[in-house]
């Protein structure tokens, strides 16, 4: 699943115009530099270079000073275009191997002329566009945030070059925001905060990309999935469980060995077993649904299973719960004739809109409906009927729901066209996770069927949907979009008691037992620090609730009760505090 941006905006000319700049300023930092490539990103760009010396922090200053007066110098961006056979020559003569490279490349696809970009005494292989002149960036906004290692054309094989990252915004007050957002960020990061609230971990002898979850983590996930679970048992969604092995040929006919290709994890034993880690569920399920004769009346029939996939994604991109090798994924399928498409996927979405307004995200987001490739139909499976019709239909649910999705060409799935949301979190970050894919081809490829009215065999449609996509990369959403702070529901420990001193311990664990019969989540705080101390603790674990017992409350049956984020106590019952809670945590406040 993709991360998208935004559709793009005039932004990115400005942007793209600063990455040539700051080449320029790197030129006349190292004038033996060699150039890759320099594209503009989401909030910025970056370009990437061959140089002769590792940077260090301090580079960036001087390299943003030589990128003021370069902009203050008011170079005009003069674009040009040249014979393949002249770029070859000039880009030589400049001793820039990458951008031969690229030439050449351009030239096998049968390119004539190439397009070249000049601004002072900098003259870059591009195809624009770009501002009239440098002196169009405005010089109070922009900055160069960090540097890091990229091989050549994201290959492991090709030399590491040294990227440089910048951000580059309309206005001074844009940029100030965007660096608060930045700060807030690093604050939240879910790496930080997984590890301070004990959430997960990592561990040298399992392995990078394979998380491992505490007690608490666990408890956040099963949580998520009993809600989610219940939500889409009111659609009719049936549990169902697989394993996580599979024969390679199951992945051949629904054509995900061809899409996944090496990031397959095959499995084998002593015993000549060949076997593949299952990359994604929908083939299991598929199977599940061939067990038996199908009659039209038993349609729709709707699986769902959270569940471990595993892809062997490149070690350089593993890092945190954003990108792992073992995935936990909620996943369902609906089995259905094509009457019943539209109303299994506005039942996908009204599910998406319950979770996701029980978080409060859903107020931010936008969808995209996910097409074709229509300049590359190779890419995808199935026949150019059914997607025709299967993207219709998505457009008349986007009208009919409200739901304004923006149609984004390239970004189906492999089977057919879909519907992605999009959220932001509490910084802007944006993230997509929540998906529906109509998908008529694969049920064709394993030769499913249903019997109709009349007797005959008919495949169904496949739709599929993902609610929170994978856990992992959902618990970075909350992490980070609460900073931890999760709302009582969902938080892993709800209430913590504290007794004064030992003297109030036994009274303490009396009200715990309360507690916990009455099913909620308590954690006894009775070390032997200071109560100072073990308020601060509870502080900085973001607990809900805590309950500091004493003397007096152990003479009128009551706790001290402070809410995160206040200093103010209120005595109540226990009695009465534990039906406040139980509300609390039944009605999601």
């Amino acid at each position: 699943m993709s991360n998208k941006k935004t559709p793009p905006n005039n932004l990115d000319i400005l942007r793209h115009s600063t990455s040539h700049v700051m080449a320029a300023a790197v030129l006349q930092m190292f004038p033996e530099a060699k150039f890759a490539i320099g594209p503009s990103i989401e909030n910025g760009f970056y370009y990437d270079f061959d140089l002769p010396r590792t940077l260090i922090p301090e580079d960036l200053e001087i390299l943003e000073e030589k990128m003021r007066a370069i902009i203050k110098a008011n170079y005009p961006f003069e674009r040009a275009e040249i014979s393949i056979a002249e770029a070859l020559k000039d880009f030589k003569k400049l001793g820039q191997d990458y951008k031969l490279e690229l030439i050449d490349e351009l030239s096998k696809k049968g390119e004539e002329k190439v397009s070249v970009y000049k601004s002072g005494h900098f003259v870059d292989l591009c195809s624009g566009p770009h501002l009239d002149s440098t002196g169009e960036i405005p010089v109070d906004a922009i900055k160069l945030t960090k540097i890091s290692g990229a091989y050549w054309r994201g290959d492991e094989k090709n030399k590491m070059l040294q990227r440089i990252y910048g951000v580059a915004f309309a206005s001074k007050n844009d940029l100030k925001e965007y660096l608060h957002m930045l700060e807030e960020a690093e604050k939240r990061d879910h790496r930080k905060l997984g590890k301070e609230l004990d959430l997960f971990c990592f561990s040298d002898l399992v392995g990078p990309g394979l998380p491992l979850f505490t007690p608490k983590g666990t408890t956040l996930i099963d949580t998520l999935k009993k809600e989610v679970e219940s939500i889409c048992r009111k659609y009719g969604f049936e549990k169902v469980s697989a394993p996580s092995l599979a024969k390679p040929e199951l992945f051949e006919i629904s054509g995900h060995a061809k899409k996944f290709g090496d990031e397959l994890f095959h499995v084998t034993s002593g015993k000549k077993h060949e076997f593949v880690l299952k990359p994604v569920q929908c083939p299991h399920q598929t199977q599940i649904y061939a067990s038996k004769t199908r009659s039209y009346r038993d349609l729709p029939i709707r699986y769902m299973e959270s569940d471990k996939q595993y892809r062997a994604e490149k070690t350089g991109e593993v890092g945190g719960l954003s990108r792992v090798y073992a995935i936990t994924v909620e996943d369902g399928h609906s089995f259905c004739r094509v009457d019943q498409v539209k109303d299994e996927i506005k039942n996908m979405v009204n599910i998406i809109k319950d979770l996701y307004g029980s978080i409060g995200l859903w107020d931010n987001h936008w969808v995209s409906l996910s097409v074709r490739d229509y300049a590359h139909p190779e890419k995808y499976i199935g026949e150019t009927s059914d997607w025709d019709t299967c993207e219709k239909m998505l457009q008349e649910i986007s009208d009919e729901m409200g739901l304004d999705a923006k149609k984004q060409e390239g970004e189906a799935a492999l089977y057919g066209p879909k519907l992605d949301f999009m959220f932001k979190d509490a910084i802007g970050k944006e993230i997509q996770i929540p998906t529906v894919q109509v998908d008529f081809a694969t049920p064709k490829r394993f030769g499913l069927e249903y019997i109709n009215e009349k007797g005959e065999k008919i495949p169904p449609v496949m739709v599929h949907r993902a609610i929170l996509g994978s856990y992992e990369r959902f618990l970075v959403l909350l992490i980070e979009h609460f900073a931890g702070a999760f709302p009582l529901w969902l938080s892993p420990v709800q209430v913590a008691i504290l007794p004064v001193s030992e003297k109030f311990e036994k009274y303490a664990k009396d009200v715990e037992t309360q507690f916990i019969a009455s099913g909620i989540r308590v954690e006894l705080h009775n070390q032997s620090e200071s109560l100072g101390k073990r308020i601060r603790e509870a502080e900085k674990q973001k607990i809900p609730y805590m309950l500091v017992v004493g003397e007096k409350e152990e003479a009128d049956n009551s706790v001290a009760v402070r809410s995160r984020g206040t200093k103010e106590q209120e005595v109540m019952e226990v009695e009465k505090f534990i039906e406040k809670i139980v509300v609390e945590i039944k009605e999601k406040k």
